[in-house]
C-alpha cells in the first residue's frame, strides 16, 4: 500500500498522562506535514509489563505453601501482558480523536500478524489493516503481540520494533520510524558519557553488531527484518531527526 507512514511509539515515551498528550501532538503534527495514511504501533507504558508479571506471581501464589515455586503459565502471561499494549492503543486513539483526527484502534486479533509454526518468523495478512486504513487516516496498533492459532503470543523484549518493521515492509512504507526516549544511536551511552555524539547513519550490519554486543536500542529481529526488506529505519525521539539505519 503506497503512501503509508509507520511510526512506532515506545513505552518510554508513553510514561504518563502527559506522555500520551505529547505523543498525540507529535502524530498530529506529522499528519499536517506528511500526506497519506499512518499506522502507529504502540508499546505498553514503561515498566507496565514487569508490573503485570509481579501481579500475576502475587495473585497466583497467594496463600500457597511455597509461593516462590509457582511459575505463571506462559500462555496466560501473554494474555495478561497484551492488556498493556491494548490500553496504550485505546488511550492514544482517544486523544487523537479528541484532536479531530480520523483514527481507529485495533486489537491483536485484527492486526494480521501470526507466528509461523515451528519457525522464528511472523506472517502478515494485511486485509484488516488495509480495510481500517481505507476508512481512517490513522490506525493505532498494539506492538509486541501476534497470534498463534488464535492464541495471543508476545514477541519478546523490544517486540514492538519487530511489529512495526513487519507492518512497514508489508504495507510498502518508504521507511519505519521508531520513536523512543533517546535521540538515536550514540558513540557512547549519553547518560554516562558527556562527550557522546549522535550517529546520523548506521548500516544494518553495524546495528546488528551493536545489538549482539549488548546495545538494546532496537530489537535484533527488527534489524534483521529491515535489512531483508531493505527498509530504512529511523531511530529518533519526539524532538530529534535521529539515526537512519539502512544499507
Amino acid at each position: 500500500m503506497s503512501g503509508v507512514t509507520v511510526l512506532k511509539i515506545g513505552g518510554s515515551v508513553l510514561t504518563s498522562h502527559q506522555g500520551y498528550l505529547n505523543a498525540a501532538a507529535f502524530v498530529a503534527a506529522r499528519l499536517d506535514e506528511t500526506p497519506g495514511r499512518f499506522v502507529v504501533v504502540v508499546s505498553a507504558e514503561l515498566g507496565h509489563t514487569d508490573e503485570l508479571y509481579q501481579e500475576a506471581k502475587a495473585i497466583g501464589a497467594a496463600g500457597l505453601a511455597a509461593p516462590d515455586a509457582v511459575v505463571p503459565d506462559p500462555a496466560l502471561l501473554d494474555l495478561l501482558w497484551s492488556t498493556g499494549e491494548v490500553r496504550s492503543v485505546a488511550l492514544l486513539s482517544l486523544r487523537l480523536r479528541a484532536l479531530g483526527t480520523s483514527v481507529t484502534g485495533v486489537s491483536v486479533h485484527e492486526i494480521g500478524l501470526s507466528v509461523l509454526a515451528g519457525d522464528d518468523r511472523i506472517a502478515f495478512n494485511p486485509l484488516s489493516i488495509r480495510a481500517a486504513l481505507a476508512a481512517h487516516r490513522v490506525v493505532v496498533v498494539p506492538g509486541f503481540l501476534a497470534t498463534d492459532r488464535h492464541r495471543v503470543v508476545t514477541l519478546g523484549r523490544g517486540g514492538s520494533d519487530w511489529s512495526a518493521v513487519l507492518l512497514a515492509a508489508s504495507l510498502g512504507a518508504a521507511r519505519c520510524e521508531l520513536v523512543k526516549d533517546v535521540d538515536g544511536y550514540f558513540t557512547a551511552d549519553p547518560h554516562v558519557a558527556a562527550g557522546a555524539a549522535l550517529i546520523p547513519h548506521l548500516t544494518y550490519t553495524t546495528a546488528l553488531q551493536m545489538a549482539d554486543a549488548g546495545c538494546p536500542l532496537v530489537q535484533r529481529h527488527a534489524i534483521v527484518e529491515a535489512a531483508r526488506a531493505r527498509l530504512p529505519l529511523v531511530i529518533r525521539s519526539l524532538s530529534s531527526q535521529g539515526t537512519v539505519v539502512s544499507h
